[in-house]
C-alpha cells in the first residue's frame, strides 16, 4: 500500500526543511516507514523533480561527495496540499468502513 503513497510521504517529509536522500529515508524511518528503502526513494526523488514538484540543489559535504538537498516547489506544495486533503478523505472512508462489524452492515 505504501508504494503509491511513497510521494507525497517524500513530499511532506521535506516541506518544512530540504533534505539529501539518505536523510529522507532516515526521516521516513523516523515516522514508522522502516519498510522504504533507499532503492525506492531515489528513483522517487528523480521522478518528483522531472514532474516540477522538487527543486534539487548539491552541496559540498566534508564527509565525501557533494549532498542533492532536496525541498518542494511552488507546484509542489501545491500538489502535496491536494494529496494531504485526498487523504483525509480517503482515509476516513477507510475507517468508517474497517471499523463497522457485520451487525452494523445488516449482515450476519
Amino acid at each position: 500500500m505504501l508504494k503509491g503513497l511513497l510521494d507525497p510521504c517524500i513530499m511532506a517529509v521535506i516541506a518544512a526543511e530540504e533534505a539529501y536522500g539518505y536523510e529522507i529515508v532516515r526521516r521516513l524511518t523516523q515516522a514508522g516507514l522502516g519498510d522504504v528503502a533507499e532503492g525506492s526513494v531515489y528513483p522517487a526523488l528523480a521522478r518528483l523533480e522531472r514532474a516540477g514538484f522538487l527543486r534539487a540543489r548539491r552541496v559540498e559535504s566534508d564527509a565525501g561527495p557533494p549532498r542533492k538537498y532536496y525541498g518542494l516547489t511552488k507546484a509542489g506544495q501545491v500538489a502535496l496540499d491536494g494529496w494531504r486533503h485526498e487523504w483525509q478523505r480517503l482515509s476516513e472512508s477507510v475507517a468508517a468502513v474497517l471499523g463497522r462489524n457485520p451487525a452494523e452492515r445488516g449482515t450476519s
